[in-house]
């Protein structure tokens, strides 16, 4: 496993990231500390949660991924471990998450933080996320922003100042976004300067072979301001292994249980690329999902990638995709489908 530099903290994550949202949902606590046991000795080091977890958000679990996270962390060596949550924003209509989220002020920070350090277990968490902004933006498989949607919004300045506020006090190491803008993560860092503020280390945003997005703007804000990425959703909730291929729905599978979770990935385009990628892959020797991870960990502005599993043989394949370097044929393939299909999930 290599180690990275997240942005200018002091932070060196591995490659592979942990992803959590299925567990609570689809997998057991016993089945995610099995992950959790499986990944630290494949040298992981980084895990990532949120306080809405798990996925499909619904008031009966929320916050059941940290706790099932937590009662595995209490047993580890804390400071060999680097773990990531994320604040729920408005605008998402989670009425359940701390009585509906207004905005992400001192209040909701404190709150919010002061829960998930509780289910986590722990005292600090080293890198703590907005989970998307709490202003107005096109997300989640939108792409036009629409000025009328526009609504009342914290400051960021004020925002920093919460978060501020709980790094002085030692329960937070190191802040990050989610699902920003480019003007957002240049407003955090402008802000944070004139201010004596926290910067922003990271970014988590989706980016995989059907959403490259972030190299249109984002990459230009890392090379400049030093704020990488942590990809999500790096195989396009799974189309990107290849099971939904040819209309398939795997029993267990996510967008067997849950269709209407992923309308992101419902739209023109994806099933052809999809097939396209999974034979060129295959033409290589790979195993699609191998290929897929394989290119989101190779991008210069990548600092890690965030994977999750709902089974022990895809976490297998997920880690072992760390081992794997595209060579420059399978490189200039992805790049015709790409000109091919550009962006067919946003």
């Amino acid at each position: 496993m290599q180690y990275r530099r997240l942005g200018t903290s002091e932070l060196s994550v591995s490659e592979i990231c942990l992803g959590t949202m299925t567990w609570g949902e689809q997998n057991t606590e016993e089945q995610a500390h099995e992950q959790l046991d499986y990944a630290i000795s494949c040298g992981v080091n980084f895990i990532d949660a949120a306080e809405m977890y798990p996925v499909p958000p619904r008031a009966e679990t929320q916050g059941r991924t940290e706790s099932v996270l937590g009662t595995w962390l209490r047993r580890q060596q804390r400071s060999k471990l680097i773990v990531a949550t994320k604040l729920t924003a408005p605008g998402r209509g989670f009425a359940w998450v701390r009585g509906g989220p207004v905005a992400v002020d001192r209040r909701s920070v404190r709150e919010a933080l002061e829960g998930s350090l509780g289910r986590l277990q722990t005292d600090y968490v080293d890198l703590y996320q907005i989970h998307w902004p709490d202003r107005y933006v096109p997300s989640f498989g939108k792409s036009f922003y629409d000025p009328s949607h526009e609504r009342p919004t914290v400051p960021i300045q004020e925002q920093l100042e919460a978060l501020g506020e709980q790094v002085r006090a030692g329960r937070i190491r190191y802040i990050g976004l989610s699902n920003e803008t480019p003007w957002g993560v240049m407003e955090f860092v402008r802000l944070a300067r004139e201010h004596a503020l926290p910067k922003v280390v990271s970014i988590q945003n989706a980016y995989n072979l059907l959403n490259r997005t972030f190299e249109a703007g984002l990459s230009e804000v890392h090379r400049h301001l030093d704020v990488p990425l942590l990809a999500y959703s790096p195989l396009a909730f799974g189309h990107l292994s290849g099971k939904y291929l040819n209309a398939a729905l795997p029993a267990g599978a996510r967008l067997t249980r849950f269709p209407a979770f992923g309308q992101r990935y419902a739209r023109t385009n994806v099933p052809e690329a999809t097939a396209e990628y999974a034979a060129l892959a295959r033409k290589a020797g790979l195993s699609p999902a191998t290929m897929a991870l394989a290119f989101v960990r190779s991008r210069w502005f990548t600092a890690s990638t965030i994977v999750g599993a709902t089974c022990m043989a895809q976490l297998r394949e997920n880690i072992v995709s760390a081992q794997v370097t595209l060579d420059e044929a399978v490189l200039e393939g992805i790049e015709d489908i790409h000109v091919r299909y550009p962006h067919p999930a946003l």
